[in-house]
């Protein structure tokens, strides 16, 4: 079942996410609705408190795909192939984070914004699977900076926030003022954003193999 996704400035955004016990059936419903709402959306990643639920609970599926939606492993990193996706993670916790790396986010809560944000580069998060088996997801490139992302929302905040003042403050005006853009034209800066990153991705690429 498809949920509905909050956008900012819904109060339940700001709720944080209370630990989960135990993984019961509900709560296993609950993720694969999550995961259903996620496609829908086109999104990478969701968080519970973004459909209202305020668990500690997240779901991400950030493995790249052509237009006909078959996965392309060619973009991801080693240790990103390692990872089998979609996630369920309950109780998400970053035991190790090295690095520094900045990504360009959007997000499903705040649609048609996008921001340079900075991230770890490498993470380590333990949590309870799907069954409510403890593991541990060892990554780094896309699916790092997304799990760091959906992470935040479990403490009621949004990548808006990590922003400097003035760039947070114009996007809150903005929306204030004029609302969300249309559909239309959230895809259309979606594509665009991917048009970025993709040139960033081949440019740094380009420059390492000098």
């Amino acid at each position: 079942m498809v949920l509905e996704v909050l956008k900012f400035p819904d109060a339940r955004l700001r709720k944080k996410g209370e630990a989960v016990k135990e993984v019961t059936p509900k709560l296993q419903e609950l993720a694969t609705n999550m995961i259903e709402t996620m496609y829908a959306e086109n999104g990478i990643g969701l968080a519970a408190p973004q459909v209202g639920e305020s668990v500690r609970l997240l779901v991400i599926d950030t493995r790249p795909r052509d237009e006909d939606g078959n996965i392309v492993l060619d973009g991801m990193t080693e240790l990103e192939r390692q990872v089998d996706q979609p996630i369920v993670i309950f109780n998400p916790e970053i035991t190790v984070a090295r690095e520094k790396t900045t990504y360009e986010e959007g997000c499903l809560s705040v649609p048609g914004f996008y921001e340079t944000v900075d991230r770890n580069k490498y993470v380590e998060v333990k949590g309870l699977n799907f069954k409510g088996e403890e593991y541990t997801i060892k990554t780094d490139g896309l699916l790092a900076i997304c799990l760091q992302h959906e992470m935040d929302h479990l403490e009621g905040k949004l990548f808006i926030d990590r922003l400097s003042f003035l760039k947070s403050n114009r996007i809150k005006t903005r929306i204030q003022k004029h609302g969300y853009p249309t559909a239309e034209e959230v895809v259309e800066e979606r594509q665009e954003v991917r048009a970025r990153r993709k040139a960033a991705k081949e440019a740094a690429t380009a420059a390492g193999s000098k």
